[in-house]
C-alpha cells in the first residue's frame, strides 16, 4: 500500500471525510458574501455598497485574529471559561487529525475560522447605515476574541458548557445566540438612525434580499452537514433537517403574512429562510426529521412576533438580528432539551424521552449565552468609542455611507458620482467614465 491510502492508514485521515469537510468550508465562507447580498438589499440604495463591504471586512478582520489567537482561545485545552494560547499564530495545527475526527486539525481550523468570519458579519446587520467602517473593523477585530471565541470554546471547544453536557451541533451558542444578543447591545450603544420612526425606511431591492437568502441556504447545508466532521450519520441528519426545517418556516411564516397583511411578501419569505436555518444549527445532528419540521413550525411564531413588535419601538436593530438569530438560535438550543432523541443521535435523550437533565443543561445555555454577548459586547463598544468615534454624522448619514466611507456608489446615475473629498468633506461631481 502506498500513497494516499498508505498516509490515511498511518495517520488516521480518512479521505472521504477531508474531501467533504474542504466543500464543506468553501461553502460556510461562500455564506459571508450571500449575507452581504442579503443584507444590501435590505437597506437604502446609498448604503449598499457600505452594508456589503461590512461583510467583506468581517472576512479580513476575523480571519486573521482566528489564526493569530481566536482558535487557540477556543480550541487549545477542555474545562474552563476560555481555552490556552498553545496553537497561537496555529503553533502546532497540522495535518494530524484534531481528536475526535478523521480530518486534518489544519482543515479542522480553517472550517471553524468561517464561523467565526459570518458571526462577525452578523452583527454589522445591527448597526448598518450610521456606523463609520474604520470603527466596525476595530468592533470586529476584538469581538472576534474577546466574545465569539470564548463562546465558542464554551459550546463546542471542551469549555464548561460541553463538558457539562450542553448539546450545540453547529453554533447555537456561539453563532446564532452570541450574534443576536451581541446585535441588540451594538444597535443600542450605536444608537438610532437619524430617520428612525420619522420616515419609512424601506429595503431598495428585494431580489437581493431572497437570492441572498437562497445562497445563505445553499451554504448552509456545508454549515450544519458539515459540522458533524466526516460523511457519516451526523453530518447525514443534519444535512436532511437543514432542508426541512427551513421549509416548515416557510409554509407557518406564509400563513402568517396572509393573516396579518392578506399578502406573502418577498422580504418575509427571506426572512422565514434564515429562522428555519438558524433553528436547526444547534439541533440539526440531534433530532429527527419529524421533530425538526415541528422546529421549523414553531421557530417562526416568536420570530415573526418580534419583528413586529421591534418596530413599534425606539430600538432600531436595523435589520433584526435578534429575532432572526438570537432568538431563533434560542429557542433552537432549548428544543435540543425536549425532543433529543438518543436512536438518531447516540448520545443523549431529551425530555420527552424520558431525560429531563438534558433540558436543564440547555436552559443554562439559553441563560448565560445571551448574558455574556449582551454585556461583553455593550462593553466593548463603550470603550472603542472612547478612542474614536463609532458613527458617521447626521450630514454624512444624509449623504449615505457608501460615498463618505467608501467614495463609491452602488448605483451611479447620471453624468458623474458624489465625492466627498478627504480634506474639508466637500461634495464634488466626479464624471464617470462612458463604458464604451
Amino acid at each position: 500500500m502506498s500513497g494516499p491510502a498508505a498516509v490515511a492508514a498511518v495517520t488516521g485521515i480518512d479521505t472521504g471525510d477531508t474531501a467533504w469537510m474542504l466543500v464543506a468550508t468553501a461553502l460556510v465562507l461562500m455564506m459571508t458574501p450571500a449575507l452581504g447580498l442579503f443584507y444590501a438589499g435590505l437597506v437604502r440604495s446609498k448604503n449598499t455598497l457600505n452594508t456589503f463591504m461590512m461583510c467583506v471586512g468581517a472576512i479580513a478582520v476575523a480571519a486573521v485574529t482566528w489564526a493569530a489567537v481566536g482558535y487557540s482561545i477556543a480550541f487549545d485545552g477542555d474545562g474552563g471559561l476560555v481555552g490556552g494560547l498553545g496553537n497561537a499564530f496555529l503553533h502546532g495545527v497540522d495535518f494530524a487529525p484534531r481528536d475526535g475526527t478523521t480530518i486534518p486539525e489544519l482543515l479542522f481550523m480553517a472550517f471553524q475560522a468561517t464561523f467565526c468570519i459570518i458571526t462577525v458579519a452578523l452583527i454589522s446587520g445591527a448597526v448598518v447605515e450610521r456606523m463609520r467602517f474604520g470603527a466596525f473593523l476595530v468592533f470586529a477585530a476584538l469581538w472576534s476574541v474577546l466574545v465569539y471565541a470564548v463562546l465558542a470554546h464554551w459550546a463546542f471547544g471542551g469549555g464548561w458548557l460541553q463538558a457539562g453536557g450542553t448539546l450545540d451541533f453547529a453554533g447555537g451558542v456561539p453563532v446564532e445566540m452570541g450574534s443576536g444578543f451581541s446585535a441588540l447591545a451594538a444597535a443600542l450603544v450605536v444608537g438610532a438612525r437619524k430617520d428612525y420612526g420619522r420616515q419609512a425606511l424601506l429595503p431598495h431591492n428585494a431580489v437581493y434580499v431572497l437570492l441572498g437568502a437562497g445562497l445563505l441556504w445553499f451554504g448552509w447545508f456545508g454549515f450544519n452537514g458539515g459540522s458533524g466532521f466526516s460523511t457519516g450519520n451526523p453530518s447525514v441528519l443534519a444535512f436532511v433537517n437543514t432542508l426541512l426545517t427551513p421549509a416548515c418556516t416557510l409554509v407557518v411564516w406564509f400563513a402568517l403574512d396572509l393573516v396579518r397583511g392578506r399578502k406573502v411578501t418577498a422580504i418575509g419569505a427571506a426572512t422565514a429562510i434564515v429562522v428555519g436555518c438558524v433553528a436547526i444549527t444547534p439541533a440539526g445532528g440531534f433530532i429527527s426529521p419529524g421533530w425538526a419540521m415541528l422546529l421549523g413550525a414553531l421557530a417562526a411564531l416568536p420570530s415573526y412576533a418580534i419583528i413586529v413588535w421591534r418596530t413599534r419601538t425606539r430600538v432600531d436593530e436595523t435589520l433584526d438580528v435578534l429575532a432572526a438569530h438570537g432568538l431563533a438560535g434560542f429557542t433552537g438550543i432549548l428544543f435540543i432539551g425536549f425532543f433529543a432523541e438518543l436512536s438518531w443521535n447516540g448520545i443523549s435523550d431529551g425530555l420527552f424521552y424520558g431525560n429531563a437533565a438534558q433540558l436543564g443543561d440547555q436552559a443554562l445555555a439559553a441563560l448565560v449565552t445571551p448574558v455574556y454577548a449582551f454585556v461583553a459586547t455593550f462593553v466593548l463598544l463603550k470603550l472603542i468609542g472612547l478612542a474614536m468615534p463609532l458613527r458617521a454624522s447626521e450630514r454624512e448619514e444624509g449623504l449615505g455611507m457608501d460615498v463618505v466611507q467608501h467614495g463609491e456608489e452602488a448605483y451611479v446615475t447620471g453624468e458623474g458620482a458624489i465625492l466627498i473629498t478627504p480634506e474639508a468633506g466637500i461634495e464634488a461631481e466626479v464624471p464617470v467614465a462612458d463604458p464604451a
